[in-house]
């Protein structure tokens, strides 16, 4: 191998050469450092040996978190051999930037444990099945079941990792093949909170910002947000504004990566967030830092918002959130003297049984400062799953809603979708993603549909989970893989990964891109809008579409947001923000700058008060859990365990204990620790650290050996976005005896401070 190689071989070399020196964000810095030249850069020998026209090169966006990355995907017949990243003009949102797992991570795509055919399960085991017979088997158990129990008695889980048009047609299944509006999507488990609140205070249960106003900002305001870990890009561009001399304040229990750039880090007291920033907006109130003009034109309710905040006085702010008053202080004059600002989140403000209500008060607070609707201001919910923003709510897989948000009991709107597609609905809305298994509890539904969720896992009490799972009358698993749920299935349907077919994915920021395929679908496996489509046929329906653009050509046609939205103008544009009403129209990158999307156009403000968690620590169980993602794993590990670099870096769950902590119970760092709530226990290795304060631990949410949801609970939901409370469990932690497991967290926390 010469010394100098050329192409997308030499670009991989230099990529290289360029994370040992000066690292090229976190994740290129760590992969360099933590995994073998041989596991990296054996794509570069592999791409450098052929001629390019021999590859196949598609220019796509990444499958993994919704920053909505684009880049040019090399691949050939049998395996993605490299990914580079695109110019500037065609990679509006990353440039040149890519993390960890969107540069390197594709080994799940040619992995030897794909599903290549579909399973059905015969005397208690799978067997390989023709599509005839599979498609034939669920048609006829799902159909028995609405025979006999009506639609009602089924539910449909659709799939964030899937495209828009292929999330389209899992809600149009659900009401017009199976006559069901229980259909629902990971978006319960984590940003429905989100959509309730900003549906309610601003209109659009969505981002008011593009990533131009992240990175114009002078002055941010992060909490509930690891942004490092599970939105590298954006932390990046947060971290620039930063160096270059923009105010970053980050309210958060654990000491975060983000911590250590910050201008202002305050620890809080998870389950609290209402306190402090009732606290700050009552400060700001009191000292009349508000924006006056703005909160008189553009808003209504200040005058039950004032009332609302006046008990959140200093000294119980700081009793409830453990936020001094001093910090408080701080926080509010540094908002009210930046020019703008956002605000932005993650899950550690809504997975609470009050986390549309932590939402509303932070939008209270933006909207009284004026920093919304502005250049570099408004508010920012960073989405988890690629496509959740788009497949998961704008698609309308959801049971209270039709596509853009629609709402199913507007006898308008309803009359309009049953004449499109020729059914009946009816206006009551269906059961959320974990009150469809507590329904199957009660026996009220019978049969599932899940595509492409991990439900075994993912739910909260894994435990009961898994005994609905196992009860269910009928169980269909569409997925990549033979999942924890999909064991459970009567039937399982191999699927596409997104590098073997063509649609749209709607990122962070409401960008609407293309998605290509490089590859022929593995073995016997078809895009699930292929599927949908066999089995819609198959179940009485004549569903003929020739290809994903003609579903999104349906999409337009009933979806406002969504208007002038197609794959040729996407493709031509380099991507649409919606809402975009119509082909003339450009697209939205910011919301609100005139008026809200409300009756009156006005923000409406929501006051809310103070309200416990669900289960606090006490006695018995005197510590709080908190459970999260890290930089190198993602969701339930389906694509990234099967990362053999990725794995030997990252390739267990540890919990985060407090040195102080841990030498009260006798533990040091890599010993085995129990940890038990109400629920059961889980063991995983000691990371001792001050990330965490003393009163609280940190359990990752990525690996079936220790599944921490385990700990979790199913019963106390956010009520009006049924999101359950995985961000607080009271637990106890104890040794257990054996040698120390290796943890390597340390050498995690040195690389993430190198960036």
């Amino acid at each position: 191998m010469s010394d100098e190689k050329t192409g997308v071989a030499g670009y991989m070399q230099r990529a290289k050469e360029q994370a040992l020196q000066n690292v090229e964000h976190v994740a290129e810095g760590v992969a360099a450092g933590s995994l073998s030249e041989g596991q990296l850069f054996r794509i570069a020998e592999a791409v450098g040996d052929r001629q390019l026209e021999e590859l196949n090169v598609v220019d796509t966006t990444c499958g993994y978190c919704a920053v909505g990355c684009r880049f040019d995907l090399y691949a050939d017949d049998e395996e993605v051999l490299a990914v580079r990243p695109t110019e500037d003009e065609d990679a509006p949102v990353n440039g040149i930037s890519t993390c960890v797992k969107g540069k390197f991570s594709y080994d799940f795509v040619s992995s030897d444990d794909r599903l290549e055919q579909p399973l059905v399960r015969e005397d208690g085991e799978f067997r390989e099945a023709s599509w005839e017979e599979a498609l034939s088997r669920v048609a006829e158990g799902l159909g028995e079941i609405r025979e006999e129990h009506g639609g009602e008695a089924l539910g449909v889980i659709a799939s964030s990792k899937a495209t828009n048009e292929e999330n389209y047609l899992m809600g149009k299944f659900a009401r017009q093949v199976l006559g069901t509006n229980s259909v629902d999507n990971c978006n319960r488990l984590c940003h429905s909170s989100t959509v309730a609140a900003l549906a309610q205070v601003v209109g659009y249960g969505a981002a008011s910002v593009s990533m131009e106003d992240l990175e114009t900002a002078d002055c941010y305001l992060l909490t509930g947000s690891n942004t490092t870990e599970a939105h590298p890009v954006i932390a990046t561009r947060i971290k620039q504004q930063v160096r270059d001399g923009s105010e970053l304040m980050v309210f958060d229990p654990r000491r975060i990566q983000m911590a250590e750039y910050a201008t202002q880090y305050s620890r809080t007291r998870p389950g609290y967030d209402i306190a402090w920033i009732n606290g700050i907006t009552r400060y700001v109130i009191e000292n009349d830092l508000y924006d006056e003009a703005f909160v008189a034109e553009r808003t209504r309710g200040f005058e039950q918002l004032t009332e609302a905040v006046e008990p959140f006085t200093p000294e119980r702010v700081e009793e409830l959130s453990g936020v001094p008053h001093e910090e408080i202080v701080s926080a509010a004059e540094t908002l009210a003297e930046a020019d703008s600002c956002v605000f932005g989140w993650t899950l550690g403000l809504t997975e609470h049984s009050t986390g549309t209500e932590n939402v509303m008060a932070l939008a209270n607070l933006a909207l009284i400062l004026g920093h919304i609707g502005e250049p570099g201001s408004g508010l920012s919910p960073f989405r988890g799953q690629n496509n959740v923003q788009g497949g998961g709510g704008d698609m309308g897989p959801l049971p209270d809603n039709f596509p853009g948000y629609q709402d199913i009991a507007d006898d308008e709107v309803r009359a309009t979708f049953e004449e499109a597609w020729d059914c009946d609905i009816s206006e009551e809305y269906g059961f959320y993603t974990t009150d469809m298994f507590l329904a199957a509890d009660r026996d009220e539904l019978k049969g599932m549909y899940i595509i492409g969720e991990n439900a075994a896992l993912s739910e909260p009490n894994v435990q009961h989970a898994g005994e609905v799972l196992e009860e269910m009358e009928f169980l269909v698993v569409q997925d990549l893989f033979l999942t924890e749920t999909a064991e459970y299935a009567d039937v399982v349907l191999p699927a596409c990964t997104f590098v073997e077919k063509t649609g749209t994915f709607t990122n962070t920021d409401r960008r609407v891109q293309m998605v290509k395929q490089a590859m022929e679908p593995r073995g016997n496996s078809k895009p699930d809008w292929k599927i949908l489509q066999a089995l819609a046929n198959r179940m009485g329906r004549e569903w003929d579409y020739e290809d994903a653009a003609e579903i999104m050509e349906e999409v337009n046609s009933l979806t406002p947001i969504y208007g002038g939205v197609t794959h040729e103008r996407v493709e031509r544009e380099g991507g649409l923000q919606w809402p975009c009403w119509d082909e003339d129209h450009p697209g939205t990158p910011r919301l609100y700058t005139e008026e809200f999307n409300t009756e009156d156009g006005l923000a409406h403000l929501q006051p809310v008060g103070h309200r416990e968690p669900a289960e606090g620590p006490d006695e018995e169980y005197p510590f709080t859990l908190t459970t999260g993602r890290v930089l190198y794993q993602y969701h339930t590990g389906t694509m990234t365990h099967r990362e053999p670099g990725i794995m030997g870096y990252a390739g267990s769950d540890f919990i985060e204990i407090h040195p102080e902590t841990a030498a009260d119970h006798g533990i040091e760092h890599g010993d085995m620790v129990r940890v038990e709530s109400r629920r059961g226990a889980v063991e995983v290795p000691a990371q001792v650290t001050e990330r965490p304060g003393k009163d609280n631990v940190f359990v990752p949410i990525h690996f079936a050996e220790s599944a921490v949801n385990t700990l979790t609970d199913e019963e106390h939901l956010d009520p009006q976005a049924s999101t359950p409370e995985y961000k607080v469990s009271a637990v106890r932690i104890s040794p257990v005896e054996g040698d120390p497991e290796p943890v390597i967290e340390t050498d995690r926390e040195a690389a993430l401070d190198d960036d």
